[in-house]
């Protein structure tokens, strides 16, 4: 029988079944590994008292301090009992209290002088900062026995301190882990020797007792460096390993035709392109012209042009001969990429005496195709979305297994298995974090061998970020915005502090309509009886940020509730229509193409139209309860403005208090219109694992002691050694430690995204 490693033990084998238990069920730790992997999040030092001056409030702390005084009070005439303890460290005091029969062992212990470690959740009592029915262990206890224990836990030694839970306090974790400290011996090196002895680092069994046991600040910081490096290495080599299977797949080189599709395209551009997107479609153009498949994933400011460097791949692969695919979240996205490719290929089409179809408003259905041939150089442009009329979908459909229809944007339609594609030699992705690693998966399955795969995100990421979640993509960055682009002013609005300023930024939003602009007004929510519905289930908001506590007290406002109150209200007399992701999908084709033909002076909608709607008119947004979106959402929103030659106008409305987070969030915002600026913003304001579990379709981080805000240097370094491993020896056949971790670190569902890539 083949023996278990002690990293693979149970916890119920060694802590017993309640501990184990509550080590599962609320710290998520099953096995010694585990355990042992569950780092410190801080150290106290022996000897230093920990300060009392600024404990947050409704927050579980753990502090060490002394007992100043302690007294018991008698309430209702003498039947009950209240224990009272004050704490004090030499700069600040903290009262305990504890209540009925909880009051004898502390009232025994807990005397003046005695001095030990507590546990519990800061609350107000009296104005006076307190926690109630702490749990504490003593550190200067008289019992033989406890006192040897307590000097081999603490002499010399830094006081480690844990993430915790309520059922469990950071020294329990504490002696849990001495429990299981012996099986650091036989933790699995994934680091190959010459790394880790041209780097320095110590071993891992070391590691692990240094931060768990350190005797000083030097232990800590050795053994923090060598774990950063583990996770980093272990998912750095995982992600080369994909990189390196794709070199091996065969896929259909799609290289240059003289004479065709996009050199007349390119030739009747009325406008020069710009460097970067220049760069960015070489580097695409290199990648196509290999028989393996192109994984690379385009970052784009708002406004960059991403959709005509991708229009001009897509060119290039019909000129080759194949189909391409254009994969949009949401029918208003997919319809307005279908509406702007359509538009700027318009004039190769007349250039060439092709034929054009009839517009919208004359009796055709989005869907019904665009000619863009009638020789060999021709081809279609179709839509495809799920509430396509039977006639529509079917000739679209028809066209795909034909081939005649060389460009087809549409939604999770696409994806269909009655689809079929003549040879699907492209796949553009439009907003990757929308999609599951599925459905992009579905889509790729269709082509005969591989299809090249372009994924596009408007959405900023950090370096570090790109490297960690999207390390299996090679990386295009477009930042510089097309000449023309006019700056956009942004403003924060407080609406419940100077309620004037909103009364002007509706002054504002109507001198624009005035002047031949337009202007998009932005909530949260719908306000129709199933949005009513879902709200008072709790329904969670997506994309929101923390927003502010007076904001919270009231439902969010709502698409129909601000549209009626502007129509009769300070915007009366202007053209206001709605536009929201539930009405159907005729009606909200009819509202956007009336508002991008100047026929609509406000749209107030839901982030409906946060990625895609590009209406150069329009110069003014405003954003209701700004507070309730995120960063990142919010930048999005306003690059819907300054998209012409006039400049545009951001007006955020909040009603949170001006010290609290969100308005710091929002004036960090109005400060800059630099995306990866606001996305570094965004990063450091949420948890690390909620980034990497959105960005990769929601799968648990592994990361414990890496920081992919503040490592960029060693996610940078671990990737350029795993590449070089990898090259060496794919299969990992002669770093079998190796191997084994990566096994060990990567669960199914993370290794599972990496094999789909």
């Amino acid at each position: 029988m083949e023996r278990v490693s002690a990293f693979d033990e149970p916890l119920k084998k060694l802590l017993g079944g309640p501990t184990a238990k509550v080590m599962a069920d609320h710290l998520d730790l099953h096995t010694v590994g585990d355990l042992l992997h569950h780092y410190p999040r801080r150290y106290e030092e022996r000897g230093r008292l920990t300060a009392l001056t600024d404990l947050p409030l409704d927050e579980h702390v753990t502090v060490v301090a002394q007992v100043a005084d302690a007294r018991v009070m008698t309430f209702n005439g003498g039947r009950g009992r209240r224990l009272e303890v004050t704490l004090t460290d030499g700069s600040g005091r903290l009262q305990l209290v504890f209540f009925g029969h909880g009051v004898h062992k502390p009232h025994k212990e807990l005397l003046p002088g005695r001095r030990a470690m507590f546990a519990g959740k800061v609350s107000v009592f009296n104005r006076k900062l307190q926690l109630a029915h702490p749990t504490y262990q003593l550190l200067d206890v008289r019992d033989e026995d406890e006192a040897t224990e307590a000097a081999d836990a603490f002499a010399g030694q830094l006081l480690p301190i844990y993430p915790a839970c309520k059922q469990l306090d950071s020294w329990r974790i504490a002696k849990a882990v001495d429990t299981v400290l012996p099986g650091a011996g036989e933790a699995v090196d994934p680091l190959p020797a010459s790394l880790r002895d041209g780097r320095g680092f110590v071993s891992l069994p070391e590691a692990l007792l240094k931060i768990h046991r350190p005797h000083t600040k030097a232990d800590v910081a050795a053994a923090r460096e060598r774990l950063k490096w583990d996770e980093a290495f272990v998912l750095q080599v995982a992600l080369a390993r994909r990189r390196h299977s794709d070199t091996e797949l065969p896929a259909t080189a799609r290289r240059p035709v003289p004479g065709g599709l996009l050199d007349a395209f390119d030739a009747g551009l009325p406008f020069t392109l710009t460097d970067g997107q220049r760069t960015v479609t070489d580097e695409i153009f290199r990648d196509l012209a290999t028989e393996h498949p192109m994984h690379r994933l385009l970052q784009g400011e708002v406004g960059s042009g991403k959709t005509l460097v991708a229009l001009r791949a897509m060119l290039r692969v019909v000129d080759a001969g194949g189909q391409t695919a254009l994969l949009a979240p949401t029918e208003v996205l997919a319809q307005q990429h279908h509406r702007s490719i359509t538009e700027m290929m318009g004039e190769l089409a007349e250039n060439w005496g092709l034929w054009r179809e009839a517009p919208l408003d004359e009796g055709r259905r989005p869907g019904d195709g665009r000619a863009l041939g009638g020789s060999h150089r021709g081809t279609k442009v179709v839509l495809l979305t799920g509430s396509m009329g039977t006639a529509a979908r079917r000739q679209a459909l028809l066209d795909l297994v034909t081939g005649e229809a060389g460009i087809v944007i549409g939604t999770h339609a696409l994806i269909e298995d009655k689809v079929k594609f003549h040879d699907l030699g492209l796949v553009v992705v439009d907003e990757q974090h929308r999609f599951g690693v599925e459905q992009r998966d579905a889509l790729r399955s269709k082509g005969k061998q591989q299809p090249h795969l372009l994924v596009m995100t408007a959405t900023p990421i950090p370096r570090t970020v790109a490297m960690t979640v999207f390390g299996d993509l090679e990386t295009s960055v477009l930042d510089q915005l097309p000449a023309g682009r006019s700056p956009i002013a942004s403003h924060v609005v407080p609406a419940k502090d100077k309620p004037h300023f909103l009364d002007r930024a509706w002054e504002r939003v109507r001198e624009e309509a005035e002047g031949g602009h337009q202007a998009y007004v932005v909530c949260p929510r719908i306000g129709d009886d199933t949005d009513e519905a879902a709200e008072k289930k709790g329904k969670k908001r997506d994309d929101a940020a923390d927003a502010a506590d007076d904001a919270e007290k009231r439902p969010p406002l709502a698409v129909l509730d601000i549209a009626a109150q502007l129509a009769r209200g300070p915007l009366a007399g202007l053209r206001v229509e709605v536009l929201h992701g539930r009405m159907p999908p005729d009606e909200k084709d009819d509202v956007m193409r009336r508002f991008a033909a100047g026929r609509v002076d406000v749209l107030v909608a839901t982030t409906v139209i946060e990625v895609g709607v590009n209406v150069p008119n329009a110069t003014a947004m405003v954003i209701m309860d700004a507070d309730r979106f995120g960063v990142s959402q919010l930048h999005q929103l306003r690059g819907r403005v300054g998209r012409g030659s006039a400049p545009g106008l951001c007006l955020l409305v909040s009603e949170a208090h001006e010290a609290s987070p969100a308005r710091a969030r929002l004036s960090a915002v109005a400060a800059t219109l630099d995306g990866f600026e606001l996305s570094r913003i965004d990063l450091e304001q949420r948890r690390e694992g909620d980034v990497l579990g959105q960005a990769q379709s929601g799968v648990r981080s592994s990361l414990r002691v890496l920081s992919v805000i503040d490592d960029e240097e060693v996610i940078a370094a671990a990737r350029e050694e795993a590449v070089r491993i990898v090259a060496d020896d794919p299969a990992l056949e002669r770093l079998p430690e190796l191997r084994t971790a990566l096994d060990a670190l990567l669960d199914k569902d993370r290794e599972e995204y990496l094999d789909k890539g």
